[in-house]
């Protein structure tokens, strides 16, 4: 199997979560998408940077799930989600570069 990068997964898990909530209608499928993301992204971190950077950037990608939320009201919602995925991968990239 390829290895995909995680800043990539992390970012298709934002914007992918949130696709399939909107095409769907079904907010729980876009969780189940966004989840089982950032679990293989937590996973990737943990292998590659440590325990404590993977705790750091599922939280950071939990805070840009919610972020994205009041973020939408000001921007819309697929600039929010694009923004917040940039983020997070631009963080993902930051801690495991070079690793």
């Amino acid at each position: 199997m390829p290895h995909i990068p995680s800043p990539a997964i992390a970012a298709v898990g934002l914007v992918g979560g949130y696709a399939v909530a909107r095409w769907t209608k079904k907010r729980p499928l876009g969780g189940v998408v966004l989840a089982v993301a950032g679990g293989v992204a937590a996973r990737e971190w943990q292998q590659v940077a440590g325990g404590k950077a993977a705790a750091g950037l599922t939280g950071a990608y939990v805070a840009a799930f919610a972020g994205s939320h009041p973020l939408a009201k000001k921007i819309g919602a697929w600039p929010a989600v694009f923004s917040v995925a940039g983020g997070v991968a631009a963080a993902s990239w930051a801690v495991t570069r070079g690793k």
